[in-house]
C-alpha cells in the first residue's frame, strides 16, 4: 500500500512539474482610450487650426485620441497580434496607406488594422514574423501609452509608422541581437502593387539599436537608444537620416529625451529635437522656401501623473522654424513660431 502511495505521490508531482514546464497556451486582451485638449499660446484657436508639423494631438479645443484595442494568442511556439484603432489618431497614422485597383475595386484605405502579424519561435534565439508590424526605426510609436510625450515629433511623424513583410530576429548573446527584413514599399500595408520592396536591418546592443532601411525610392539609417543614468533619470536619444534617390530631397534629425520620476506616481520629461528637410518642395517645413529647405527647433516639456490605470499629461511646446510663414500669429501674420498647450488623458487597461 505505501509503494501504491509513493507511485501515486510520483506521478502527481511529476504531472505537477511537466505543467510548470509547459504553460498553457494565453489569449490577453488590451488596449487604451486617449483623449486631450489642446490651445495655442501665440496664434487663434480658431478655424485658422494653427498646429505643431508634427503627427497627432494637433485639433483645437477638446479633441479625441483614439480607441486601441490589442488581442493577442501566446502558444508554445507560435502566436498572433492583432491590433486595432479608432479614431482621429489612428486615422492619421493608419488610414491614409495610398488606394490601388485591385479588380473591381479599389483597396488601401479605410481599414482599422495597425498591426496584423503571426509569429514562430524556431528557437530560443530565432524568431520569425509575418504581416503588419510597427516600424523598428526611431523612439517614438503610434500608442499614447508608450511614448513619454503625448504630442510626436518630428522625426516619427515623417515616418515610417508600419511596415508589412517578413523579419527574423536573432538573439546572438546575452548582449547583442540581430534583425533581419523584407518589406512591401513603405506605407504599402495591404498589398503589394508595384512588385518593389524594402530591405530592413536593426543591430542592437544592450538597449542601443542602429537600424537601416533601404526602399525603392529612398534610404535610411537611425540611432535609438536610452540610458539610465540612476533610478530617477532616464536619458532617450534619436537620430536620423532619410535621403531620396530620385530628387535628392532629405531629412535629418536628432532629439535627446530627459526624464526625470520625482514620485511613484509623477514623472516629468523634456524632448528636445532640432529637424531639418532640404529640397522637400511643397509639404513640410521647407514648403516656406523656394528651394524647399526648412528646419525646426522644437522644445517640449510634459508632465506624467498616474492615477491606477489613468495617466493625465499635461504639457507645453514650443516650435521654433527657419522660415517665416510656418506659422501664424495672434494677428493672422506670418510667424516662425508657435507655443502650445495640451492637457491629455490616456487610459489603459
Amino acid at each position: 500500500m505505501k509503494k501504491i502511495t509513493t507511485l501515486l505521490m510520483f506521478f502527481v508531482a511529476t504531472a505537477m512539474f511537466a505543467q510548470e514546464e509547459a504553460p498553457a497556451p494565453k489569449f490577453n486582451f488590451s488596449g487604451s482610450v486617449d483623449a486631450y485638449y489642446r490651445a495655442n499660446f501665440t496664434a487663434p484657436n480658431d478655424e485658422n487650426h494653427v498646429a505643431p508639423g508634427s503627427s497627432f494631438a494637433n485639433l483645437p479645443g477638446f479633441a479625441l485620441g483614439m480607441v486601441n484595442l490589442v488581442a493577442s494568442y501566446e502558444g508554445k511556439k507560435t502566436g498572433f497580434v492583432a491590433d486595432l484603432m479608432f479614431g482621429p489618431r489612428g486615422t492619421d497614422a493608419i488610414f491614409n496607406s495610398p488606394m490601388y485597383p485591385v479588380g473591381n475595386e479599389e483597396i488601401g484605405t479605410g481599414n482599422i488594422v495597425a498591426q496584423l502579424y503571426a509569429y514562430w519561435n524556431v528557437s530560443e534565439s530565432v524568431k520569425l514574423t509575418i504581416g503588419n508590424f510597427n516600424t523598428f526605426l526611431g523612439y517614438e510609436v503610434i500608442s499614447p501609452v508608450v511614448n513619454f510625450n503625448y504630442s510626436t515629433s518630428y522625426l516619427f511623424s515623417y515616418g515610417p509608422f508600419t511596415h508589412t513583410g517578413l523579419k527574423a530576429d536573432f538573439t546572438l548573446s546575452e548582449d547583442f541581437s540581430l534583425m533581419l527584413g523584407v518589406m512591401n514599399d513603405t506605407d504599402i500595408t495591404e498589398f503589394n502593387p508595384t512588385g518593389d520592396y524594402a530591405f530592413g536591418a536593426q543591430l542592437g546592443y544592450s538597449g542601443q539599436f542602429l537600424n537601416v532601411l533601404v526602399d525603392p525610392s529612398f534610404f535610411e539609417i537611425d540611432f535609438t537608444g536610452g540610458f539610465d543614468l540612476s533610478d530617477t533619470f532616464f536619458l532617450g536619444i534619436n537620430a536620423a537620416h532619410l535621403s531620396y534617390e530620385d530628387n535628392g530631397g532629405s531629412f535629418t534629425g536628432g532629439a535627446i529625451y530627459p526624464q526625470y520620476s520625482i514620485s511613484e506616481s509623477f514623472t516629468a520629461g523634456l524632448r528636445a529635437e532640432y529637424f531639418s528637410e532640404s529640397d522637400f518642395g511643397a509639404g513640410g517645413i521647407g514648403a516656406y522656401d523656394a528651394n524647399g529647405d526648412g528646419s525646426v527647433f522644437a522644445l517640449t516639456l510634459t508632465g506624467s501623473y498616474a492615477i491606477e490605470n489613468l495617466t493625465i499629461k499635461p504639457e507645453i511646446r514650443l516650435d521654433s522654424t527657419s522660415e517665416e510663414g510656418a506659422f501664424w500669429d495672434n494677428d493672422i501674420m506670418p510667424s516662425k513660431s508657435l507655443g502650445s498647450f495640451v492637457l491629455a488623458a490616456i487610459y489603459s487597461f
